[in-house]
């Protein structure tokens, strides 16, 4: 086993020597394997964290949820197919809850853009949310000042809204000083801020931009506009904790079905879409998008296996007199082929550490830039390093069999 160590300690500080005695030829043979783990780490790297953001997002639209909306998400952008689907009911809402037993919450919500007006300020392209009253149950709203709509608020209509923090801070410079302070809205509808949301921040989907939304009852909602006039109602529906999404699915379909009274040969009106399904939807795009980031980095390694090659090759040349002197005292061909592989293979992870520091610096750039945080998992990492063994190995398996297969004497010799 000390061998061992001893062989694998020896061809590690060659590579190191090797690198330091020929900075210049080493690092251009290497910037092959430094520029394709570049690509790797930093391809692999922006789509899991884009693909991690996005489905934060996803989730946060409410765990075992299903929208019904006349829109299917996951369609292949046939608008005209949907286009002309009636918009979903509040009385469809309360027909669901009373068909389907599997459901916990469910919502209904009305959306749309106007202004908000203060005193001479006016804030334009805002979104307003009106909601039924469990709203809150599935889309989880953490108030930061005030208080979130009651029972009572949406018992009556009342002109009471809570409004996004940018709002706040747009509006009333300190988000708490929103507070009590009446506010006017679409056609002169005078309105009272009891809430503001806690900050959200930029997300990669901005279904809920809660920063720059009011929420209402939608019965408050409907004194402005009308329900068609608005960007098409939706039905959030939330299954029970212990409730199977497929099963939960078919019997919204059913119910759905039966409340418009379509028969078993006419096709569907409204589209079922569940998160889950969304979320898998998703993944397999970025799997997509990750076997493209594959095929143009793989060039880049290849060359950098021709390099990291070269250089073996000139190593064998100038060490012929050594290895001949080795094989004369007894070193066996299977000692100098692993020695020359590893010190192949410890060259090509120097050049992949290399590219590694280069990712992690840029990565604390673009997450200061970018609306989600650019991270570098530990298996991405561990599997650059894979990689670098194994073009380290492919790179200097054909050096180190003729280093193997030398004469003693002729390389003794040679020297």
């Amino acid at each position: 086993m000390f061998r061992y160590f001893e062989i694998i300690w020896s061809s590690l500080k060659m590579a190191i020597e090797e690198f330091r005695s020929n900075k210049l030829r080493t690092f251009l043979s290497l910037l092959g394997i430094t520029f394709g783990i570049f690509c790797i780490i930093s391809v692999l790297s922006t789509i899991n964290s884009m693909e991690a953001a996005v489905q934060h997002d996803i989730q946060s639209l409410g765990s075992k949820t299903i929208y019904v909306h006349k829109w299917d998400y996951s369609s292949d952008g046939m608008w005209w197919k949907y286009i002309k689907r009636p918009i979903p009911k509040y009385e469809e809402l309360v027909l669901l809850k009373a068909k389907v037993p599997d459901i916990a919450n469910a919502a209904y919500v009305l959306n749309t853009n106007s202004t908000m007006e203060y005193g001479d300020n006016i804030l334009t392209n805002l979104n307003y949310d009106g909601v039924s009253e469990e709203f809150n149950n599935i889309q989880t709203i953490e108030i930061g000042y005030g208080r979130y709509l009651q029972q009572s608020d949406f018992d009556h209509g009342s002109g009471n809204i809570v409004i996004g923090y940018t709002l706040a801070e747009r509006l009333f410079v300190k988000p708490e000083r929103a507070i009590g302070n009446i506010v006017r809205l679409k056609n002169d509808k005078r309105a009272i801020v009891i809430g503001v949301i806690k900050k959200q921040g930029q997300s990669m989907m901005q279904m809920w931009d809660f920063d720059n939304s009011i929420i209402m009852t939608f019965q408050f909602f409907k004194q402005m506009e009308k329900p068609e006039a608005t960007w098409d109602p939706v039905i959030m529906v939330q299954g029970k904790s212990d409730a199977n999404i497929p099963e939960l699915k078919d019997e919204l379909d059913g119910a759905m079905r039966s409340i418009r009274k379509l028969t078993p040969t006419q096709e569907e009106n409204y589209a079922l879409n569940d998160i889950e399904s969304f979320s898998k939807f998703m993944h397999d795009i970025f799997g997509n998008i990750s076997l493209g980031g594959w095929a143009i980095t793989a060039l880049s390694l290849i060359v950098g296996m021709f390099g990291v090659a070269n250089i073996m090759f000139v190593t064998v040349r100038e060490r012929t007199g050594q290895i001949g002197l080795k094989k004369a005292i007894g070193a066996k061909r299977g000692t100098i082929m692993v020695e020359f592989l590893l010190e192949s293979a410890f060259l090509c992870i120097i050049g992949g550490l290399i590219g590694l520091l280069a990712v992690l610096i840029l990565t604390q750039i673009f997450s200061a830039m970018f609306s989600f945080k650019v991270f570098v998992a530990g298996s991405t990492i561990a599997f650059a390093i894979g990689i670098c063994l194994i073009v380290g190995v492919l790179a200097g398996i054909i050096p180190a069999f003729i280093a193997a297969r030398m004469d003693p004497v002729v390389a003794i010799r040679s020297k």
